[in-house]
């Protein structure tokens, strides 16, 4: 398999799970500016969309958006235990929290990745990314450790990138303890870190 990412995007919790499952793979970066990756390939032959993650399959087969390439993965892997089975309430709950934070929290970080943004869009960001946040926070409020319960799970490393948005942007986590407990607790895991490493955004 290869991993298309770029350094710190939502590919990073693509990357986190491929380090978790521990099975061999590849990663390239790509310059969504130049549509370029590492080794000069045209990245709009390999995705049309022109974004990342893209996970290429060892028989040639594409598959993007973040929240079907983590699904695919955990289904390929289900010793791992990274996503619930299929038809199961819990799935659905996965489900539910993916396409929250696909939908909701990641598009509401968009005007601070564009420089077309003015500061009011910057402004009108904030603030529905501050009601999406408090969301999450009530979640964990209950005492979760992650998403599902106790277990990590693909939902988890998709919350923990795009939430670690927050810092750059200069919203922070200071509002939403559980958040940060929680943030704090995924930057722990081995495989988080190793990811995080490769792509140099750990020394």
């Amino acid at each position: 398999m290869k991993l298309y990412y770029k350094a710190g995007a939502c590919s990073l919790a693509s990357h986190i799970v491929l380090r978790e499952i521990g099975k061999a793979f590849e990663f390239e970066s790509v310059d969504t500016d130049t549509q370029k990756t590492e080794t000069g390939a045209d990245f709009t032959q390999i995705n049309p969309k022109g974004y990342v993650p893209v996970l290429q399959l060892d028989d040639g087969e594409i598959i993007t958006e973040g929240a079907a390439i983590l699904q695919y993965l955990a289904d390929q892997n289900p010793e791992t235990g990274l996503a619930p089975k299929s038809g199961t309430l819990q799935r659905a709950r996965l489900q539910e929290y993916l396409n929250y934070i696909s939908s909701e929290l990641h598009k509401a970080f968009a005007p601070f990745f564009s420089s077309s943004s003015s500061d009011e869009d910057k402004q009108a960001a904030t603030t529905s990314i501050k009601s999406k946040m408090n969301y999450f926070e009530s979640l964990f409020s209950d005492g979760r450790k992650y998403l599902l319960g106790d277990s990590f799970s693909v939902s988890d490393a998709y919350l923990f990138v795009v939430s670690g948005w927050a810092r750059p942007t200069g919203i922070g986590l200071e509002q939403w303890p559980y958040m940060r407990a929680f943030s704090t607790r995924v930057a722990q895991r081995e495989k988080v870190q190793d990811a995080m490493r490769a792509e140099g955004l750990l020394d």
